[in-house]
């Protein structure tokens, strides 16, 4: 007799804010001050789970930004550069064991800020953004290492414009190679989440580093092209969108100015036959609905060998029927808040594409909240490979379906994207993987697991995803000149 499958329902069990400390007002992080915006302006930073105010934080007008990269220049002449390697190795390293020490506040600040989950916060984003402090600590006075039979001197000031949906790693991914090669530091966070990155800056008030090194000034679109426009940047860092990667390359075209962008993705996800399917389909999950699709490499085409395609999309769609969409901070969640309504709008105007296009759409029976920015997981079926779901990124909770039959094949289509982060595949033949790996063009290729991170790796794209590397040895590359 066949039994009945049973889902459980678990008792709600949401994270303590009790231990967290946040101001009504942030100003700018400029010169090792607390700075009030010239323009005397603020906006609000809301909570997207449940749409209210967390904080308001500082308009920085090119006013600001100059004093930003005055006391940058300053920090660099005087004190940065001059500085023992062994020395700065030993901010870095202050820096990154006060993050851990406040690890819990910085994981539920960011759930509230960005509307992630308190798991993933606090299982990935504040771990991994501790260990790139700690792992470039360690380079600092080993660059002869890094770059043997070269002579390395640092860039000088670097700006620093980073995106919403990994607030803190982002922040930890830019400043750590830059502070350990030498260089000093403008950093803008998005203007819908600002929280951790200002809390950063207490942790660097708190770790001694001295004034000027690192700044932190907060807006809008703005705020980030007066940094790419200020004549006394040495390298512009920048991840987010191809469009805005595009806006960049022309302002700085014909300076001085050194550049690495992380760009978009439209990132492949490969399933053969010969695949451990339920491992494939937990990854598959964790790749596209787990981080609410809010990852530039979120594994969004799903390309599926024929003879396995209908056992693996029914696995699929038992397994998005499990799913918990709802309160960020209930350590229950698997699918958090949308960050913002914008972004909502955009993922819900992409959804209609998709049925127009006439895709076959799925979604699992799920009550979302009535407050604040959610999304269901979104899957579609019978999608063309010149779908616009198919082809442009989305940044949201859904996947497109394909099928194929043979490698060549799948590698074409993977290919077949103005897009190259990443990719993953699904497969128990390692000469396959290393086939693929040698095909496929992306700058990162994961095999039999998706979205995985370490700061020993290299991260970056091809093609409209960027040029540059971020983590590993590589990631010092963009912050160095070398003879």
């Amino acid at each position: 007799m066949a039994q009945e499958q049973t889902t459980w329902e678990y008792a709600p069990s949401p994270e303590g804010t009790g231990h967290i400390k946040l101001n009504k007002k942030y100003n700018l992080f400029i010169d090792g001050k607390w700075v009030a915006p010239s323009s005397k302006k603020y906006f609000e930073t809301i909570n997207p789970a449940t749409e209210e105010v967390l904080a308001e934080i500082a308009y920085a007008n090119e006013k600001d930004v100059d004093l930003a990269v005055k006391a940058a220049r300053k920090a660099y002449t005087n004190v940065w550069s001059k500085m023992p390697a062994s020395e700065r190795a030993k901010y870095i390293y202050r820096i990154a064991r006060l993050m851990q020490e406040r690890a819990r506040e910085f994981a539920v600040i960011e759930s509230l800020d960005a509307g992630k989950t308190i798991r993933e916060s606090r299982d990935i984003d504040v771990p991994l953004a501790c260990n790139h402090f700690f792992y470039y600590a360690g380079w600092a006075d080993k660059l002869e290492y890094a770059f043997p039979n070269r002579k390395v001197e640092a860039l000088g000031v670097a700006g620093q414009i980073i995106p919403w949906n990994f607030p803190l790693l982002m922040a930890a991914w830019k400043i750590a190679p830059a502070l350990a090669t030498g260089n000093t530091v403008v950093l803008k966070p998005s203007e819908t989440t600002s929280l951790t990155a200002l809390k950063l800056a207490e942790i660097i008030e708190e770790a001694g580093l001295p004034h000027g090194v690192v700044n932190i000034v907060t807006g809008y679109g703005d705020t980030g092209a007066a940094i790419v426009n200020h004549a006394d940047v040495n390298k512009i860092a920048f991840t987010g969108s191809t469009a805005v990667g595009k806006i960049i390359q022309k302002a700085i075209a014909g300076t001085h100015k050194k550049a690495t962008l992380e760009l978009g993705g439209k990132s492949a996800n490969i399933i053969f036959e010969d695949a451990p399917i339920d491992q494939a389909v937990e990854g598959i999950i964790n790749g596209i609905f787990f981080n609410q699709g809010h990852v530039c490499c979120a594994g969004s085409r799903l390309f599926v060998q024929e003879g396995i395609a209908e056992k693996v999309i029914r696995k699929l769609k038992q397994r998005m029927e499990s799913l918990y969409v709802g309160n960020p901070m209930d350590k229950n969640t698997d699918i958090g808040a949308i960050n913002s309504k914008k972004q909502l709008e955009t993922i819900n105007k992409y959804i209609h594409i998709g049925l127009k296009e006439g895709a076959e759409m799925y979604q699992p029976a799920c009550d979302l909240p009535s407050k604040g920015y959610y999304c269901a997981p979104t899957l579609f079926l019978n999608v063309a490979q010149s779908s616009i779901i198919a082809q442009e990124e989305i940044f949201g909770p859904v996947l497109t379906i394909q099928t194929f039959r043979t490698v060549d094949e799948v590698i074409q289509k993977a290919n077949n994207s103005p897009y190259g982060l990443a990719a993953g595949v699904w497969t128990d033949k390692g000469s396959r993987i290393f086939n693929l790996t040698t095909k496929l063009k992306a700058g990162v290729v994961w095999a039999n697991t998706y979205n995985k991170f370490d700061p020993t790796s290299p991260f970056g794209g091809y093609k409209e995803s960027g040029f540059g590397r971020e983590g590993g040895v590589h990631g010092l590359s963009g912050y160095v000149k070398l003879s």
